[in-house]
C-alpha cells in the first residue's frame, strides 16, 4: 500500500504515465469535456472534492512547467487558489474560456472535482524534475 501521495487508483496511474509537455485539466463539475478525452470523476456532491484540494494533491505528485487559466477567472475565488500556488505552477498563461475549453480536447485527461464556482478550471503542463 502507498505510504503518502494520490490513492485514487485511476487518477495515480494516469499521472504515472505523463510524459513532458502533457496536458491535464483540473476541471469544476461543470465544464464541457469532449467524448474521447478520459476523466477521473472524483465528484462527490456540489463542493467535494474543492478544486483546491485536488490541485493541491496533483502539485504534490506532478512536475508542472506551465499552467493555463481563462481571462474570466479573475475575480472568482479560485483565482485565489491559484494565486497561493503560483510557485508551483510555472509561468501563467492566459486565454478566453472558450479558448481553454477548446485546448481540453489536447489534454491526457481531465481531473473533475465537485468544485460548483466560476471558472475553477486550470491546465497544467507536466515538465521534467531535471
Amino acid at each position: 500500500m502507498k505510504r503518502q501521495g494520490i490513492l485514487n487508483v485511476d487518477l495515480a496511474a494516469r499521472c504515472a504515465r505523463l510524459g513532458h509537455t502533457d496536458l491535464v485539466c483540473v476541471a469544476d463539475c461543470g465544464l464541457p469535456v469532449p467524448a474521447d478525452v478520459p476523466i477521473v470523476d472524483l465528484a462527490v456532491v456540489q463542493g467535494l472534492p474543492s478544486f483546491a484540494d485536488v490541485l493541491t494533491a496533483l502539485l504534490d505528485e506532478l512536475v508542472v512547467e506551465h499552467h493555463v487559466v481563462a481571462e474570466e477567472i479573475d475575480g472568482q475565488p479560485a483565482a485565489a487558489v491559484l494565486r497561493a500556488a503560483a510557485e508551483r505552477l510555472g509561468p501563467r498563461e492566459v486565454v478566453s474560456h472558450q479558448q481553454l475549453k477548446a485546448l481540453v480536447a489536447d489534454c491526457a485527461f481531465v481531473v473533475r472535482t465537485g468544485e460548483a464556482t466560476p471558472y475553477a478550471n486550470v491546465l497544467l503542463r507536466s515538465g521534467v524534475p531535471f
